[in-house]
């Protein structure tokens, strides 16, 4: 998947917005002001930082080479490395955005949350990869 798909699939989400906070080389994408993706801009990989449930997360990478523990400074049990320009398919790359997307939204107040439009994809239909 290339930069500019997954950068129009995360300003799809309701209320997201993408700042460069960190400079040139990292685009951040949030959502009530809280990040769910961050985009390294530098270096020969694409890859998308994004948030998981630490078990499954476990199993994404034992399951995808693609899919790597957050490097820098991100939490790594919460944040995986999604390279995602290494073959793997865009529907499990959407997916795992949209369960970014989730979690972050899970742990706004809930005043924040019922500023947000309702989500666009029914979360019965978009459950777990494996």
């Amino acid at each position: 998947m290339d930069i500019e798909r997954f950068r129009e699939a995360c300003l799809a989400l309701p209320g997201a917005v993408e700042e460069m906070p960190f400079g040139d080389d990292v685009l951040t994408l949030k959502v009530a002001g809280k990040c769910f993706a961050f985009v390294s801009l530098r270096g020969d990989d694409l890859d998308a930082y994004l948030k998981c449930e630490p078990e499954y997360a476990l199993q994404l990478r034992a399951h995808y080479e693609a899919i790597t523990p957050a490097r820098s400074h991100l939490n790594r049990q919460h944040w995986n490395s999604v390279y995602l320009d290494r073959g793997l398919p865009s529907a499990v790359i959407l997916h795992l955005l949209r369960h970014s997307y989730r979690r972050v939204v899970a742990g706004l107040t809930r005043s924040q949350r019922a500023q947000l439009p309702p989500l666009p994809w029914d979360e019965e239909l978009d459950s777990p990869l494996l």
